[in-house]
């Protein structure tokens, strides 16, 4: 089960909410970016996350009674019982230090009980309040995701996560630990926690110890019994550390039987419209909370300093009108849409967003436009929704709509206007129902664009959430006018009262986020990103989506035949190995197979208990005969149903070709994504891939022609790393495997073996994801020593790429992203991860996502370039695809040639390096032929 979004709905009357405010206060911290003063200069960032977080609660949630629990000092009963209890915490950020009485401050502005008790932590006294608010018959809601406190779920009492707005239950604790809550403590005491240093018993994880309290009940059974386990090393470790296993027991286990200072009674919420939170709420310069509440800005609170760039925390300090006071309206007046459209000339501005009747542009149909041209109104021009009756067929509501066409017409010459920007969030969409129009829309800016080059992946670039973290608002959601699940109508059904208003926002909000964003840009100095790299991409992309590609049905469905007579020969043989017939598509009939008739070992269950298969548990047993035609099945089975079968489905009838959507704002470094369907994830070393892209197919009397980077991404370490022997030998065109064996191991050129040359490869490739010995050793089937002398000589030879390496984990570390050589942000989360496998794995991403960003970004340059290229040379290829390093195009025959040249030549010249680019290009009437 996943986590169910939280209900808007107010609270029952029963309801008490325990916020962990010491565990909030990091989670606010680490959110939102900390780069938000006062007035008086300290710090806030973090206090702004945390008084959102109490405003929703008393507003959105109207939780009735309610206290935020604080630790009220480090030390406290669990150090008596092991010394070195969390003696691997690192001391605060050193700008959160000062924030911590304003938590504090916060919370008794908004008249919260704010309670602490010396010798105990906020998790105790939550469990304690907790149990006695079960007691009275009342619910509890925990706001707080620490794993502890998921021991205190049970009926009655759930977790909330405030930042995500999802609510946590048995079902999510079982996801995360394997058990139900009442064993959470069994589980961490035998996991330990290197956070809190909680030791644990070494060489059991999660899952194991998950396994381990399924199958014998709890703690205290296991340990009697451990000398019963049949694995040596699992029974020995126990045994050994059974008391370390007790400790830590008393460690995670929470008390329910704390004194507390303030009685249950005594929890009870105030209605924040008072005098001392508005006092606080100036103090700190939270203008948009001060708006939300009713209260005017204080025109003589000084600014926050110039050097604090604005963030999602600072969006209050643009004087824009409180979203409160917005005003929709509908047009369906001729003479008033002209007011709107003379409105935007003077502006020189226009948010636009369209209402359609599907999610994917070539099969859908408008249904209306929503405007703004001022934030804090929005006006909706219905012009296809379909007038509701009642049950004999008789209007029952009746709104004029303006004809299409002449909306058409009168939105044209302002949509075609190089002197006035046109504004949308995920404007490529509008862009595309637009063009279906016979409009070319120019220019144009994207918010959701904006926030994607200013902030990467650290927060989601939704509206919904955008609008909410810029604004403090919460939109209308298309549930909210159009239903859910098999209730829900396409949008030409939706009253359009209900229409309006959903409509209008979305346009307000969308230029309410314009007038935040853009400005950030040059302070941020994320123009050279947004500009150069992704705003010209909107329509060349766009243009690709409309275009599509043909795909052959009956070469489809051949496969998909073919598929099923391998699938049907494979599962006779997985049968003969097992013994008898089973369901190898079934998970649990395949466990009972793997790890109970024939005795695998290394499987583990699931939360319903049965044997799991996942991929991973699978892939650690490849080599065992049966398991490695499980595998093939499997494999041969996805491609069977994502494509052979479904793309069947993907071809859009008007046009006989697939319509891929590609992605702008779905990865941390930059790189496009392609969805419904995935066209980047076909695989290309594979027999069965390339008979898929074999499907994809030219029209008549034209070819598909494959451009493709050659080794990109090591060029670009020999450039980033300035490594003067790899660059050289890209500029003398020398196979750079061959060198770097020669150079790695001591050999003349023309004695490289190609088992050197394997590895060389192996390693030339690997150093730039930061590969480990253990997974080269792996990939070339040696010693993990053998690998690891390897890495060690080419880093040696290759110093530079040493010091790019370890500047890149600096970078990392001190901003908490690394930056490609054209400046955009790649967020690199967990680099300060206590985990080990966690903190490496960031540093592996601090080393090659700068690589892979950078090949994003001329990748992107150079299919901003290719358009106007195309037409000042004359000839009609049209860009089909982008997949990793390669551009698709469909090009006629007679100008096959010489598109290939120019497409070479832009693609080569688009990036002035000190290291040649090389484009690779082929041509055929399939892709994969093409390729």
């Amino acid at each position: 089960m996943n986590q169910t979004a939280a209900s808007q709905a107010t609270a029952p009357d029963d309801e008490i909410f325990l916020v962990d405010g010491s565990g909030y206060i990091f989670r606010a911290y680490f959110a939102l970016p900390q780069n938000l003063t006062n007035p008086a200069g300290m710090p806030v960032g973090a206090v702004l996350g945390f008084t959102n977080m109490l405003y929703k609660l008393l507003t959105d949630l109207r939780a009735p009674s309610i206290a935020v629990i604080f630790d009220a000092a480090r030390k406290n009963f669990r150090y008596d019982i092991y010394a070195e209890y969390k003696a691997n915490r690192e001391e605060a950020p050193a700008d959160l230090v000062p924030q911590f009485p304003l938590f504090r401050a916060a919370t008794e502005a908004f008249g919260i009980p704010a309670i602490e008790l010396e010798g105990f932590e906020a998790d105790d006294l939550i469990a304690t309040y907790a149990k006695m608010a079960l007691a009275e018959g009342k619910r509890v809601t925990i706001v707080g995701t620490d794993k502890d406190l998921m021991q205190l779920v049970r009926p009655g009492v759930r977790l909330y996560d405030p930042i995500k707005n999802k609510y946590m239950a048995d079902a999510e604790v079982f996801e995360k630990f394997g058990v139900t809550p009442d064993k959470v403590a069994d589980v961490q005491a035998l996991a330990g926690d290197a956070v809190d240093n909680v030791p644990g018993v070494p060489g059991i994880g999660v899952k194991t110890a998950a396994q381990l309290i399924n199958e014998y009940g709890d703690l205290e059974t296991l340990l009697a019994k451990a000398g019963d386990i049949k694995q040596p090393k699992r029974r020995e470790a126990l045994i050994e550390n059974a008391e370390k296993a007790r400790i830590s027991k008393r460690l995670v286990l929470l008390d329910d039987e704390v004194a507390v200072p303030v009685g249950i009674a005594q929890l009870k919420a105030r209605d924040p419209h008072r005098p001392e939170l508005e006092a606080f709420l100036r103090e700190q310069g939270f203008k948009a909370i001060l708006a939300r509440l009713g209260h005017a800005p204080d025109p003589q609170a000084a600014p926050a300093p110039a050097s604090a760039a604005p963030t999602p925390a600072t969006a209050a300090t643009h004087s824009l009108p409180p979203v409160a006071d917005n005003k929709y309206v509908m047009i369906n007046d001729e003479a008033v849409l002209k007011e709107w459209i003379a409105r935007a000339y003077e502006r020189g501005q226009l948010a636009i967003d369209t209402e359609t009747t599907a999610l994917t542009p070539s099969k859908a149909k408008m249904v209306g436009i929503s405007l703004a041209v001022s934030p804090g109104e929005g006006a909706y021009i219905p012009v296809a929704h379909i007038q509701h009756t009642d049950l004999l067929g008789d209007v029952k509501t009746h709104v004029r709509q303006l004809p299409a066409e002449r909306v058409i017409e009168l939105l044209k010459p302002l949509l075609e206007d190089p002197c006035v920007m046109k504004i949308g969030h995920n404007i490529k969409y509008d862009w595309q129902i637009f063009a279906k129009q016979g409009i070319h829309m120019t220019p144009c800016d994207d918010t959701m664009l904006m926030s994607y080059v200013l902030d990467g992946t650290a927060h989601g670039h939704g509206m919904d959430e955008l609008a909410g973290l810029f604004c403090g608002h919460s939109t209308i959601k298309f549930s909210d006018v159009a239903g859910s699940g098999k209730n829900q109508v396409t949008f030409d059904h939706v009253p359009v009262d209900k229409a309006t208003d959903y409509a209008a926002e979305d346009a307000e909000i969308t230029l309410r986020l314009h007038h935040i964003l853009k400005p950030r840009l040059a302070e941020e100095r994320m123009v050279g990103v947004y500009e150069d790299i992704e705003r010209p991409l909107i329509p060349v992309i766009a243009q690709m989506e409309l275009a599509g590609i043909k795909a052959d049905t009956t070469v489809l469905r051949a496969l998909s035949d073919e598929f099923g007579k391998r699938l049907a020969a494979l599962e006779i043989e997985i049968h003969k190995l097992a013994g008898h017939p089973f369901n190898v598509a079934s998970p649990k009939q395949l466990g009972a197979v793997l790890f109970e008739e024939l005795g695998l070992q290394g499987g583990t269950k699931t939360k319903t208990g049965d044997w799991s298969t996942a991929a991973g548990v699978l892939e650690d047993l490849e080599g065992t005969p049966i398991v490695d035609k499980v595998l093939e099945w499997r494999q041969l089975a996805k491609l069977k149903s994502t494509y052979a079968d479904s793309l069947v489905e993907e071809i859009n009838p008007a046009t006989g070709r697939v319509h891929t959507s590609f992605h702008m704002t779905g990865t941390n470094t930059g790189r496009l994504a392609s969805t419904d369907p995935n066209l980047q994830n076909i695989p290309i070393r594979t027999e069965e891939g390339r008979k898929i892209r074999a499907a994809f197919v030219a029209e008549p009397g034209h070819k598909l022609l494959s451009v493709d980077y050659s080794q990109v991404e090591l060029r670009l370490a020999a450039e980033l790393a300035n490594v003067s022997a790899l660059k050289q030998a890209f500029r003398d065109k020398v196979d750079i495997h061959t060198l770097t064996a020669s150079q790695v191991f001591g050999v003349p050129l023309d004695q490289v073996t190609s088992d050197l040359r394997r590895s060389a490869k192996a390693v030339n490739f690997g150093i730039i994801y930061g590969i480990s010995g253990w997974g080269l050793a792996k990939q070339l089937g040696i010693a993990p020593h053998e690998a690891n002398e390897f890495i060690r000589r080419y880093l040696t030879r290759f110093s530079e790429i040493q010091n790019y390496m370890e500047a890149k984990k600096e970078e990392a570390r001190q901003y908490g992203f690394v930056r490609t050589l054209y400046g955009r942000k790649c967020v690199v989360p967990n680099i300060h991860n206590k985990m080990q496998g966690l903190r490496m794995g960031a540093e592996r991403q601090a080393i090659n996502a700068p690589l892979q960003g950078t090949a994003a970004d001329i990748m992107k340059k150079a299919m901003a370039k290719m358009p106007r290229a195309l037409a000042d040379a004359g000839l009609n290829a049209r860009m089909l695809l982008q997949v990793h390093d390669e551009l698709v195009f469909e090009v006629p025959d007679a100008e096959l040639e010489t598109t290939a040249t120019l497409v070479k030549k832009v693609m080569e010249e688009t990036a002035k390096l000190s290291v040649p680019l090389d484009a690779e290009t082929g041509s055929a009437q399939n892709w994969s032929a093409a390729h």
